[in-house]
Order: C-alpha cells, then sequence, then structure tokens
C-alpha cells in the first residue's frame, strides 16, 4: 500500500507526464489551428471564453482547468496497487483512472485547438468513461461474468465512438443518455446488490455534475459570461467534472468482494 503523501506525490508526477505528452501533440500539430477544419461547436461559438487567435492554447482558461480530470485520472490509477483486495479489482481500477486521464487530455486538445480531430479527442474520453460505468452497473446488477462485462464494454464504446465519426453533431444528446443512463442503473439496478459501498459518495459525485451542468449551461448560453477572463463556467464544469469522477470511483472502491 502506498502511503498517502506517496500516492499523491506519483499522481502529480504521473500527471505532468500526460500534460507533457499532450502539449508535445499542441506543439507538433500548431499554433496554426485555422489550417484544420474547425470543431463543429464554432458554428454557435465554443463556449464564453473568447480564444486566443495565434495561441497555442486558444482558450486557456478551459485548456488548464481540463487537467483536473488527468490528476484524478493518475490518482485512480495508482491506486490499482491495492485493488486485488476490492471488488472493483485491478483492471477495472486501472481502466476507470485511464478513461478519466482520456477526457482530460481530449479537453486539453480541443480547447487549445478548436479543432474537429480536438473535439473528438474530446468526445471520446466522455464516452469511454460513461461506457464503463453503464457496463460496470449492469455487471453487479445482472451478474455478468468477466468476460461479458468486458466484450459488452468494447462493443458499447465502440458503438459511441462509431457515431462520433459518423454524426459529430449527435454527441451532446447521446452523452446526456449516457450519463442518465449510467446514473440509474446505477443507483436502482447495481447499487442494492453492493456490499460496503457509501451511497452518499454517489450522491455528492451527481451533485457535483448537476451544478457542473448548470454551470456548463450558463456558459454555453453566454448569461454569465467573461469573454477575457480566466473565471470561466466551463473550466468550473471542467474542475467539478473531475472532482465527480473522484466521487464515483471512492464510491465504487469501497465495495466488498462478494461472497462465493
Amino acid at each position: 500500500m502506498l502511503r498517502p503523501s506517496t500516492h499523491a506525490a506519483l499522481a502529480l508526477f504521473l500527471a505532468a507526464v500526460w500534460s507533457a505528452l499532450a502539449l508535445g501533440i499542441l506543439h507538433a500539430a500548431g499554433p496554426v489551428w485555422s489550417l484544420y477544419p474547425p470543431a463543429t461547436c464554432l458554428g454557435t461559438h465554443c463556449f464564453c471564453e473568447l480564444p486566443r487567435t495565434g495561441a497555442l492554447l486558444l482558450q486557456p482558461a478551459n485548456t488548464v482547468s481540463s487537467l483536473g480530470f488527468v490528476i484524478v485520472g493518475a490518482w485512480i490509477m495508482l491506486d490499482a496497487v491495492n485493488a486485488h483486495r476490492r471488488a472493483l479489482g485491478v483492471a477495472a481500477t486501472l481502466l476507470m483512472g485511464l478513461c478519466a486521464i482520456i477526457i482530460g487530455v481530449g479537453s486539453v486538445l480541443l480547447h487549445a485547438t478548436l479543432t474537429l480531430w480536438g473535439q473528438f479527442a474530446d468526445v471520446v474520453g466522455m464516452y469511454l468513461f460513461g461506457s464503463f460505468l453503464i457496463v460496470w452497473a449492469l455487471r453487479r446488477g445482472i451478474g455478468w461474468s468477466d468476460a461479458v462485462w468486458a466484450a459488452s464494454y468494447v462493443a458499447l464504446a465502440g458503438l459511441c465512438i462509431l457515431l462520433l465519426w459518423i454524426a459529430p453533431e449527435t454527441r451532446r444528446w447521446l452523452f446526456a443518455i449516457i450519463l442518465v443512463a449510467a446514473i440509474a442503473l446505477e443507483w436502482w439496478l447495481a447499487r442494492p446488490h453492493r456490499q460496503g459501498v457509501a451511497p452518499a459518495l454517489f450522491l455528492v459525485g451527481l451533485l457535483a455534475n448537476t451544478v457542473a451542468f448548470a454551470l456548463w449551461i450558463l456558459d454555453q448560453a453566454l448569461i454569465v459570461c467573461a469573454a477575457d477572463s480566466w473565471w470561466q463556467g466551463h473550466a468550473a464544469w471542467h474542475l467539478l467534472g473531475a472532482v465527480a469522477v473522484g466521487c464515483s470511483f471512492a464510491y465504487l472502491r469501497g465495495e466488498d468482494i462478494m461472497p462465493a
């Protein structure tokens, strides 16, 4: 078991490595982002923050805040050293952490570039994480084997990514459906079968997501907007989303191994 201070230090180091990877991608591809097809959100504006034309990071506040997911994901992945004693297990812990990191890196690529490929990378992470939550809830609620839940995860995530490739304009609606389905399946189907979990953690994560979504709407609709400020509603959405991911993990990691 890692000491908390060691765990935190290693998580920050791992997050720094992933952040450096994202920065390397940006340096290699940019900073003339107008050379690439634009993100579809540019048709109505991509959130409140004013793009810094010619900069490596077009939306710096929204870009930097995305790293909250990377830090939480690194923390989760490192916790896999203890996961063999839990129902969540090593593989699922690593996958959950990796999904969170992909969310963060993808969000960095979107807000730094406002390109179509950045948008694709951003949404892929959300689909991967949402698909995990759905399949993990079905695994406990229905009693799926490891092979069945793994195959179901690949199929569901693959279908979502295919739809993103074919019809990127449906991304927000599809993610909303995935998120609502994941919450409903966990609370009403899986939770009654989980031993040792703290439902309060799940509810705190749900509250964080709810507040984050409210801020997302206010930012996207320009109701609360200071375009050239570092204080951005969408940046708060990122940070609260990272909190929600952490709460989901803390909730799931509390599950005891079911008796044989």
